[in-house]
Formats: C-alpha cells, sequence, structure tokens
C-alpha cells in the first residue's frame, strides 16, 4: 500500500476466534486483516482511527456491535466506506453501510461467495425487483451465449425486474457468466452443490447434469434456493449450452402486496 492511501478492503474481526474466517476472507478477496487485540487500547477507538484507511471494510461479529463501532464515524454516503457485516459463523453478510455508493450491496455478495453466507441487501431498489435467474451451462460459453439464453427465458419480461442470478459454485468462475453479470449489474449468488442436493427440486431431471454435476438439475433449484417464498414461473429453458430458469418473488413488493 502507498503511504497515505486507503487500502481497497479491509477486516475487522471483533473476536480473535473469527482470525481463521478472516484470514480465508482476505485470501479470497484480497483484504487487509486487522488484529485489534493485538494493540493497546479499546476496540472503538482503534476502528475509528483505521475507519478512513480502507474504501471498504467487513466487520466480523454482530450487527450490534458494528453499529456501535460505526457511531459517530459515517459523515457522506459518497465517500463513507462500505461496511458489511459477516457474523462469526459466516451465515449472513449484511450490507450495512454504502450499499449503492459505496459498494457494499456488490460486496456482501463477494463475501457471500467466498464463505456460503447469504447476502442480506436491504436498499429499496434491489427490494423491488422481483425476479430471480437460476443459471447453469456448458464450460466455456460465452457472454453473448448467457445474454442470448436470458433473453429467450424472460421472453419479454424486463431484465431491469432481475434481482439476482444464482448459479452451482462449479460455474462461479465461468468468464461468460460472470462477463454477463458485471456487463448488467447482477449480483450472482453461488450455491454449494450440497446445499442443492438438499433442496434438487427440478421439473425434469437432467441425466447429462447428474452426471457432469451430481445433480438432477442447477438453474431451477438455484433460483429457488436463492428466492425461498418466489414461484418457478419459468422452468428450464435452454439454449446453446445455457440452461434458465425465472422465479418471481410472491411476497411483499413496492406497492404493498403480499
Amino acid at each position: 500500500m502507498t503511504a497515505g492511501l486507503p487500502v481497497a478492503l479491509a477486516i475487522w474481526p471483533v473476536r480473535r476466534e473469527t482470525e481463521v474466517l478472516a484470514a480465508h476472507l482476505a485470501a479470497h478477496l484480497n483484504a487487509v486483516v486487522h488484529r485489534p487485540w493485538q494493540q493497546a487500547g479499546r476496540q472503538f477507538d482503534a476502528f475509528g482511527a483505521a475507519f478512513a484507511g480502507a474504501r471498504a471494510w467487513v466487520m466480523i461479529g454482530a450487527v450490534g456491535i458494528a453499529s456501535r463501532f460505526l457511531a459517530g464515524l459515517p459523515h457522506d454516503k459518497h465517500t463513507d466506506p462500505a461496511v458489511v457485516v459477516l457474523d462469526d459463523a459466516a451465515r449472513f453478510a449484511v450490507a450495512l453501510l454504502g450499499g449503492h455508493e459505496g459498494g457494499a450491496n456488490a460486496l456482501a455478495y463477494a463475501v457471500a461467495r467466498a464463505t456460503g453466507a447469504v447476502p442480506v441487501v436491504t436498499t429499496a431498489t434491489e427490494a423491488v425487483k422481483p425476479l430471480t435467474l437460476g443459471i447453469g451451462c456448458r464450460r466455456g460459453v460465452d457472454e453473448d451465449q448467457i445474454a442470448a439464453a436470458v433473453t429467450h427465458a424472460l421472453a419479454g419480461r424486463a431484465l431491469a425486474d432481475v434481482r439476482e442470478v444464482a448459479t452451482v459454485d462449479l460455474k462461479a468462475d465461468e468468464t461468460g457468466l460472470l462477463a454477463f453479470c458485471e456487463a448488467h449489474a447482477l449480483p450472482l449468488r453461488v450455491f454449494a452443490r450440497a446445499d442443492l442436493a438438499g433442496r434438487a427440486y427440478v421439473t425434469q431431471a437432467s441425466d447429462w447434469v447428474q452426471r457432469s454435476v451430481g445433480l438432477p438439475g442447477v438453474c431451477e433449484p438455484c433460483a429457488l434456493l436463492a428466492s425461498p417464498r418466489g414461484e418457478l414461473v419459468v422452468p428450464k429453458t435452454a439454449l446453446n449450452g445455457v440452461t434458465v430458469a425465472v422465479v418471481e418473488d410472491r411476497g411483499w413488493a413496492a406497492g404493498g402486496r403480499a
């Protein structure tokens, strides 16, 4: 790091017991780990002094204590560092500060992909988007193939209504899928095969997917697991090596409907 310049991402584990989790995150996200127990004085003061020294933070601990750490520190949503809170058991990654402007929403998904946590995003723009896409694909498909398959599956529905894309861990590094998500500012959520196996709902099992991935299907269970109160409105559609399923959230939406 150049002296005087903030690091891109820093991790603050509140408890020494989460140091291994912090190191795991740092390796996956190219982040700097703080170890506050090695410093004299109160953690609150140490974090306050370090806060402006990073453009984004992952705090490992409870949301309540993170809120107390942040008391009095934020000043401007356009310049404040983003903050994501990850609980000690890596169950939830909560975008707490700077969701849009600071990039905390995207960071929450990145933390979730690295740990298996559930990303928690509460900004209004995302909350009113009702659709989730589950996507599976053959190895090496490009961005245009993903886009064509998505357009085919949406069948006139707006891509702007899509909240997130979900896939299986084996496809987490597919360059075409990553490029599609980046081009359309769509967060990518990745599920472990073991999690999908426990909820392997498919309208039509695929022998090829079973042999290749060890699951009867990918796109439908991914979409349904990402949107647990949603309804499968477009079952698996296939086009040029890409499968897409669409789930619509039937819960509360912008108009307050149930």
